[in-house]
């Protein structure tokens, strides 16, 4: 948990039961101990004075009172985790200038240092009301594949755009339709950790989703059609896949046994 040096803040891990592709998810065994605990784990290994597990099922509550972790029930209807998150601020009565770190309830080997890091970037940018986080793309396929978020930045590392498209656009490269990646330093990979200040989060839910949002199904452009700033840095670890499938589920179950291995 923090140090004395460091300014404190919560984490809260949005847990819903439903999931298209696997329900339950929360609850799925990793090496004998269900998911939302692996991730429990990691946020208690960040400097976060206290981690909170936010869910809309009673199942979830039963199994987080096993490993002695705070739950918090909410609302089933929320249309993003980023309205549970603002929920369970209102519930602890939280202030405005309190920092909210979200850790996605399905990223059982989320590291640590990372949680830290976009705590403490937010914390630190007064002018920003949100943080996150990015890393290079390395390959022109993750690239042009619309699952993998891209985010532009300015300068001082604030977002301009996020975007499911390649940005920018290499007019001249990409003419030439050749097989690698610009020979230019800019291209980032978005990573889905955030830090919010709860102001923020408190005028998040009042707005209307915005047409770019609802264009490119991210619901963080919303703080940009709103004049809101979030700062992005490089991640100084990339976390592993979280688990949406089957297949994902499999090589997090291997990491977590060779994880273990490696403590005995």
């Amino acid at each position: 948990m923090m140090s004395a040096s460091t300014a404190p803040f919560t984490v809260v891990i949005p847990a819903r039961f439903s999931s298209s592709r696997l329900p339950g998810k929360p609850l799925i065994d990793i090496c004998g101990k269900p998911m939302i605990q692996h991730v429990y784990e990691r946020a208690c290994e960040s400097q976060a004075t206290r981690v909170i597990i936010a869910t809309d099922d009673e199942r979830i509550i039963n199994a987080v009172e096993k490993f002695d972790a705070e739950a918090c029930m909410t609302l089933a209807g929320h249309p993003s985790g980023t309205d549970r998150l603002q929920e369970v601020t209102r519930l602890y009565e939280m202030g405005d200038n309190e920092v909210i770190v979200n850790v996605q309830g399905d990223e059982p080997l989320i590291p640590a240092k990372v949680i830290d890091q976009v705590a403490n970037n937010l914390i630190k940018t007064e002018t920003a009301g949100a943080a996150t986080l990015s890393e290079p793309v390395r390959n022109r396929a993750d690239l042009f594949n619309p699952n993998v978020v891209k985010v532009v930045t300015d300068r001082e590392g604030f977002a301009l755009y996020f975007s499911r498209a390649p940005v920018p656009w290499a007019r001249d490269e990409f003419a030439e339709n050749g097989s690698s990646l610009p020979a230019v330093d800019i291209y980032r990979r978005h990573i889905g950790i955030y830090a919010y200040r709860v102001s923020l989060l408190n005028q998040y839910v009042q707005w209307e989703q915005s047409p770019v949002e609802s264009v490119e199904s991210l619901e963080q452009l919303r703080l940009l059609w709103n004049g809101h700033r979030i700062h992005v840095a490089d991640a100084m670890e990339t976390p592993p896949h979280g688990v949406d499938t089957e297949a994902d589920l499999k090589v997090i179950r291997g990491l977590v046994e060779n994880r273990l291995a490696d403590i005995s």
